[in-house]
């Protein structure tokens, strides 16, 4: 028997005129998910502005999501504009394909992220940009660097992997004295360690951008990649801001949300991370088998002194980050059985998550420039998760018993 099936209203569906009461509020904003962006005429379409947040346009330059995130990522790290990009790493890449050209030279720390390292040798070269390994402890050594064809300097504070502090206001000085942009991979001092674009805190001095690996402590869960762009000047953001729309970058909505949920917490969470990675750093000090410890908020490490003036007189707050360098009489055979061993410390790249990493290194491989501040031996890094400390030095311990006995 043939029955008639009354087909569903699809039409109706789609069109449906509800729409929900303004005036709903609660803890966590709203998240709007969208490529296609309605406009209530085609005159409304022509006018409306989206490179200065007026109005939306379609999903890649911005959503009510999108745009409340931006804005407290600026009220966090004190700029005045902000980009969302897919990484951390492509913060750095869109900074240098806005601000770069063939013929241009860019000047990156030696003691860099590496990933930025690796764009300057690679995609950068084969666009005809060139790039310049600096010292970043001798801020003469940018200063010779600098040439009437730099157009970007990059700074980092403290360096990648190896933590010198660098005298940070003194190297903007040096770049501002030649006319020269200056950005900082913010990532370490989150917005919270110290005031990227008021170094003096009297609004005299400050960097030119901030890029930050989201991916790191705002979302603190070790789930999202995402980075952002910081800036004051509204005629370099506008710079950035277009080759960021030719390059079609994007962020999902509900990683946006899950850095949103995440953000309150940062301040609590960054302080817990730094007090228990020093109570860990001060305890490697105590260690035969440790060389050294490269914690800039520890007397005698490479550029304390400069993280003292920065950031100890003022916050007093470090990243949950820093390295030891285990006695050259260890094979990285015996390091790496060490790292292997080690049950609450995770393998893994990244941090600022609720769990704790460790990472060994082969540092000699990864800096030019003469490196006679580090002691002899294998560098290990480690990223202080939100474990017990206690617990933490007891799993440090047990593996060490194993494979680091004294020889």
């Amino acid at each position: 028997m043939n029955e008639k099936h009354v087909a569903p209203d699809v039409t109706g569906l789609i069109h449906h005129p509800y729409v929900p009461p303004a005036g709903f509020e609660a803890p966590q904003p709203g998240v709007f998910k969208a490529s296609t962006v309605y406009f209530p005429s085609v005159a409304a379409m022509r006018q409306f502005e989206w490179k200065d947040k007026s109005a939306y346009t379609y999903g890649l330059h911005g959503t009510p999501t999108t745009y409340t995130l931006e804005e407290r990522l600026c009220a966090l790290e004190g700029g005045q504009q902000c980009l969302l990009v897919p990484s951390g790493l492509a913060a750095l890449a869109t900074v240098a394909l806005a601000l770069l050209q063939t013929g241009d030279e860019v000047l990156i720390p030696d003691n860099a992220y590496g990933p930025n390292k690796a764009l300057a040798e690679g995609e950068l070269r084969r666009y005809g940009i060139t790039h310049q390994y600096y010292d970043p402890m001798n801020p003469d050594d940018l200063s010779a660097r600098l040439n009437p064809r730099t157009r970007l300097v990059w700074l980092e504070a403290p360096g990648s992997v190896s933590m010198e502090f660098p005298d940070l206001p003194e190297l903007v000085r040096r770049c501002k004295a030649h006319g020269v942009l200056c950005a900082l991979d913010n990532t370490w001092g989150a917005g919270l360690a110290f005031e990227p674009f008021d170094l003096l805190r009297d609004g005299s001095l400050g960097v030119d951008i901030s890029a930050h690996a989201l991916t790191k402590y705002p979302s603190g869960g070790g789930d999202v990649l995402m980075g952002s762009i910081i800036t004051r000047d509204a005629a370099l953001h506008l710079k950035i801001k277009l080759c960021h729309m030719r390059l079609g970058l994007g962020v999902g909505a509900n990683d946006v949300e899950a850095v949103l949920r995440s953000l309150p917490s940062v301040a609590l969470r960054y302080a817990a991370h730094d007090q228990s990675a020093r109570r860990l750093a001060v305890w490697w000090q105590t260690q035969k088998a440790c060389s050294q410890v490269l914690h800039p908020a520890l007397a005698g490490a490479p550029g304390h002194a400069h993280w003292q003036q920065l950031c100890g007189q003022h916050t007093d707050l470090a990243a949950g980050l820093f390295s030891v360098i285990l006695h050259a009489r260890y094979s990285q055979a015996q390091v790496d059985a060490f790292c292997d061993d080690l049950k609450l410390f995770k393998i893994g790249y990244s941090w600022g998550g609720p769990v704790s990493l460790v990472m060994p290194y082969e540092l000699q491989s990864m800096r030019k420039h003469n490196t006679a501040h580090l002691a002899l031996g294998t560098l290990v890094r480690f990223s202080i998760g939100l474990e017990s400390a206690e617990d933490l030095r007891a799993d440090l311990e047990q593996s060490a018993a194993w494979h680091l006995q004294a020889v």
